[in-house]
């Protein structure tokens, strides 16, 4: 079976210790994602950034 270039990463919040796991693609997203995403911690919607 081959092995696709889809890689599970951690997402972690900018403003508290919120994280969650996601998948991206490394062939066309080469650089580090930022999204604004819901922290369950502050109640709000905050950036989350690439955790190595």
């Amino acid at each position: 079976m081959a092995k696709g270039a889809r890689e599970n990463i951690k997402m972690k919040s900018t403003e508290s210790s919120e994280c969650y796991w996601t998948v991206k693609n490394k062939r066309n997203t080469t650089e580090r994602i930022e999204l604004r995403k819901y922290d369950k911690t502050l109640r709000r919607h905050v950036a989350f950034k690439e955790a190595k």
